[in-house]
């Protein structure tokens, strides 16, 4: 029964994958979309039912398919692992999955190539599924892999733009570097331990004693490149913003669902490995808050809608990572589920706008649009409070606790955390003053035809903004579901729950202060001054430096790409033609040695016997002279 739940799970979006890439354009547009919609329903109603099945009975289910690799000691299964964290994960991969589906039918019914576009959807959230449920490394590897491709086909859909597939091409290439530290650091714990499975690890570290620590942190030290790489943290972080090339449901199943939450997963799932490397979890903590307010400072500027939404979420990526370096797994995954909840929301808002608009992306071009598009506005709107930490929305609950956490573990990040969620209040109101409030600033043409997006979208949306409003249910201050549900997966109680007193609710105030700030900012700035950023060609001084995102990806093209281009012309020119020279200069010469050999086929059979008889005499004679 387990396996054929767990095959069901995981090959229903395979198999709706494969049916739209073979027959999806004869079927037509709406059957390819309500094939890939249905495929990924499915796996979530299978997700429910494990669900249900673990949360009754407390215990995990394995299943192993059979023995993959046998290397000397090393043996590697093809298996999965059904345990609280994995299904909890599949919750809202599916879930969320399913909506952006439904929402994907709606949205993608113009374009030519829909019935790919589903395709691309089903294989995408299939290697999700599989990288989580994976029982060992190298299973969740085959996922992390597939969905980097899937990435790399969807960001680049629309093709026919050279821009979209330069995009493309840079999250796949991106990607590649925090592979090869994830790689690195399957080779080092698969040598030490023997296994690469999650439960025979766990065992290993948990009864070894003489452990070589330094080998042991210089692997957790490269898995968490590998989670740079796929959640977008620094300094592997610009990939993500460009992610924004591709069509709008593709921005919110990255963002929310999927692939920028598989680093968050790896480190979650490998706590009993971080948790003995005490300095890379320092430098993880570091590193995601520092993320969490570079990326914060860039999206107070930012004028394209969905640019605005992208680093907020590698802002609020940083935030995770910040909980994550404390060894508050549980905090970090609760931020998970409620950035899903409002994140998708937001990213599918953004899209019914840009629908409506007939593709405009810049703020500056829009505003009015609350009373023709209301459902749009309310729930963006709800979503907006909740990544603003607004009581009582799910993001107050989940963002309190992670600056909780960074409070009684160091100020310093604390401060930095806190300074980068002021500012995601205030750019969130910002996109929320400039896109709905005022007057509206398109063209005529564009104000004619403005109006509230088909239910198919709007569904999706009503949904999502009800779980950002109450999806922090699951984990109140002092009683914690999601807490006790994940409790069986942790070594230890780092971020056990914070009870409240004077300190949890002097800080609860401070974190809600600082949010309506950066809203009261915004709402003088964007509303009472009716304040319209300038054309691009205006802007000067510390605004020019974050619009341009303190020039990394010019500082990373005249540090990387620039010379690697160089010394690759260098040795198609210089090196390649020296060598192409020598090896035709050698297959010239042996045509030159056949031909004059050639000339020693005369065709006389009389000559032939003579040259037969002289080398007969030559071998007898030494032959005998040997002797």
């Amino acid at each position: 029964m387990d396996i054929n739940l767990a095959l069901l799970l995981v090959l229903t979006p395979f198999l709706g994958f494969l049916i739209n890439v073979f027959f999806g354009k004869s079927l037509g547009k709406t059957v390819s979309g309500a094939i890939g919609t249905v495929a990924v329903a499915i796996s979530f109603i299978v997700t429910l039912i494990l669900f249900n099945q673990i949360t009754s009975t407390g215990k995990a289910i394995e299943v192993t398919l059979f023995d993959w690799i046998q290397i000397s000691n090393l043996k590697i299964n093809l298996g999965f692992l059904l345990d609280q964290l994995s299904v909890l994960w599949l919750l809202f991969v599916t879930g969320i999955g399913s909506l952006i589906h439904l929402y994907s039918i709606s949205y993608m019914h113009d374009d030519e190539n829909m019935h790919k576009f589903f395709a691309y959807l089903n294989l995408f959230v299939f290697f999700m599924i599989t990288l989580v449920i994976g029982s060992n490394l190298l299973v969740l590897f085959i996922g992390w892999e597939g969905v980097g491709l899937c990435s790399y086909l969807l960001i680049g859909f629309w093709h026919k733009n050279q821009d979209y597939n330069d995009a493309a091409k840079k999250a796949f290439i991106m990607n590649r570097i925090g592979d090869l530290g994830l790689l690195i650091g399957m080779f080092i714990i698969g040598s030490m331990f023997s296994t690469l499975d999650y439960a025979t690890l766990k065992t290993a570290i948990a009864g070894a004693s003489n452990l070589d620590s330094s080998m042991l942190s210089l692997a957790a030290l490269c898995l968490f490149i590998g989670a740079c790489g796929k959640s977008a943290q620094i300094p592997l972080y610009t990939w993500l913003p460009d992610a924004m090339a591709g069509p709008t449901p593709v921005s919110a199943l990255i963002h929310a669902a999927t692939m920028v939450t598989a680093g968050i997963f790896m480190v979650t799932r490998l706590n009993f490995v971080f948790d003995l490397a005490v300095d890379v979890q320092t430098v993880i903590a570091i590193i995601g808050a520092i993320t969490s307010l570079v990326a914060a400072t860039i999206g107070l500027v930012q004028n394209d809608i969905k640019k605005v939404l992208a680093y907020s979420t590698v802002s609020q990526l940083g935030l995770m990572f910040l909980a994550l370096g404390f060894g508050a797994y549980e905090v970090a995954v609760f931020h998970v589920i409620t950035h899903a909840f409002f994140k998708a929301c937001l990213f599918l808002g953004s899209g019914s706008v840009i629908h409506g608009l007939h593709g405009e992306q810049d703020m500056r071009k829009m505003g009015g649009l609350r009373k023709a598009m209301p459902i749009t506005f309310w729930t963006m709107l709800i979503s907006s409070l909740a990544i603003s930490g607004v009581p009582f929305f799910s993001g107050f609950f989940s963002k309190d606790e992670i600056l909780m956490t960074a409070f009684h573990h160091s100020i310093p990040l604390y401060v930095v955390g806190s300074i980068a969620s002021i500012m995601t209040a205030f750019y969130m109101f910002r996109l929320m003053f400039l896109t709905f409030f005022k007057e509206f600033r398109g063209t005529e043409e564009q104000k004619h035809h403005l109006h509230e997006s088909g239910a198919l979208i709007t569904i999706p949306l009503i949904i999502l903004a009800i779980l950002a409003t109450f999806g922090g249910l699951i984990s109140l201050p002092g009683n914690s579901w999601l807490n006790e549900y994940l409790a069986p997966l942790f070594t230890k109680a780092a971020g056990e729950e914070h009870h409240l007193g004077t300190t949890e609710y002097t800080l609860m105030g401070v974190a809600v202060l600082g949010g309506l700030l950066g809203i009261l900012i915004a709402y003088i700035k964007y509303f009472k001054q009716d304040n319209v950023p300038e054309s691009d060609d205006n802007i000067v001084g510390l605004n020019k430096l974050l619009y341009d995102k303190y020039y990394v990806d010019e500082i990373y093209d005249f540090v990387f790409v620039r010379p690697v281009n160089f010394l690759s012309k260098f040795f198609r020119d210089k090196v390649e033609t020296g060598l192409s020279a020598l090896v035709f200069g050698l297959g010239k010469a042996a045509n030159e040695l056949s031909f004059q050999g050639k000339k020693l086929q005369t065709g006389s059979i009389g000559l032939y016997l003579f040259a037969f008889v002289l080398g007969l005499c030559a071998i007898v004679s030494y032959i005998f002279l040997a002797q």
